[in-house]
């Protein structure tokens, strides 16, 4: 390459340059003009630097000075434009103040858990401090674990169509039928089936029924599921321990009771009600494991029994911080959620 070529190639680089860091107006415009011009793989000074080698020998140490001089240039030019914008004073119209850049900046406010997940957590570590370890299971459920296994026959009403969450998709990729669980009593299903007795689990998660939502109604909405499977598991046990959890979570002047009730897969069955002011307010069903429900995962009734519960996440969380209505949960209130 001619020396006149490769001197004329440095004063083009040096005048672009001194144009793109002069013009740069933030630090997003200066970051990517030092990438063009002094960019260590791709950069234009680089590749001028290469092309030094193709000039004739004789000419090198010209052309060598010359690109010494360029190079301290444009340095000179991207280190200018940096002193410039971090000093840059950007006049605020609203207060006639002058606002410094490189002042460090306001944090940003952090979020936080939503009170559900914050009550599940709590409720996940006494339960824990009760023997229960915490078991998970899938969302979408056949009829079986839904209903076959918990001992709801065919014709029972809870398996209405206007009851569930049905998934009509679900037929062109599954031979089962599938839905929303209703319960996380599906949980238990599962983990009875692949694990064999003694059992203490606690399943908590997401159930979905098309109730019509209203004050302590939502469509979808979560439950701890409870279960305990041993030898000489009885009912004594499991008030004992709702009655402790009751009382661990909700405080000392929390009062539970149990009415009779009917569940398919418990007998005998009970409805589990906590006192709220001057009303009690149900917070979950419970009873002692229905012996056609051990015999279909494989149990043996004769040699073990239990229990299982299952409570109301949302209903626990509004009787601890006086919450009226569930559906403030769901309506991302930020001047709702930030109270908690």
């Amino acid at each position: 390459m001619a020396l006149g070529e490769f001197l004329q190639q440095l004063d083009d680089l040096a005048g672009d340059a001194d144009t793109a860091f002069s013009t740069a107006t933030d630090v997003g415009q200066l970051e990517a003009a030092r990438v063009e011009f002094l960019g260590a793989k791709s950069g234009r000074l680089k590749a001028t630097q290469k092309q030094l080698g193709s000039v004739d020998k004789t000419d090198k140490p010209a052309a060598g000075k010359r690109f010494n001089e360029i190079k301290q240039r444009v340095d000179g030019a991207f280190k200018a434009a940096q002193e410039r914008i971090a000093s840059v004073h950007v006049a605020s119209e609203a207060t006639g103040k002058f606002f410094d850049t490189s002042l460090p900046g306001k944090r940003s406010g952090l979020g936080h858990l939503h009170p559900i997940t914050q009550t599940i957590e709590e409720l996940k570590d006494i339960m824990g401090r009760l023997g229960f370890s915490v078991a998970d299971g899938p969302e979408i459920e056949d009829e079986r674990h839904n209903f076959e296994a918990l001992n709801i026959p065919l014709a029972h009403p809870a398996r209405d169509p206007l009851e569930n969450f049905y998934l009509a998709t679900a037929k062109k990729t599954s031979p089962d039928v599938l839905l929303l669980r209703s319960q996380t009593s599906t949980v238990q299903i599962r983990v009875m089936e692949k694990t064999p007795p003694p059992i203490r689990i606690i399943s908590l998660g997401r159930v979905y029924r098309p109730d019509t939502a209203d004050a302590t109604h939502y469509p979808m909405f979560h439950q701890m599921e409870g279960l305990w499977v041993d030898k000489k598991v009885t009912m004594a046990d499991l008030k004992t321990v709702l009655r402790i959890f009751a009382t661990s979570y909700l405080g000392r002047d929390v009062h539970v009771r149990f009415r009779p009730s009917f569940f398919p897969f418990t007998e005998p069955s009970v409805e589990a009600d906590m006192s709220w002011g001057d009303k009690w307010i149900e917070f979950g069903g419970a009873g002692m494991i229905d012996p056609n429900v051990l015999s279909a995962v494989g149990y043996n009734p004769d040699e073990v029994s239990g229990f299982a519960f299952g409570l109301g996440i949302e209903r626990l969380c509004m009787r601890r911080h006086g919450i009226t209505d569930i559906r403030e949960f769901y309506r991302n209130d930020v001047r709702f959620l930030h109270q908690f």
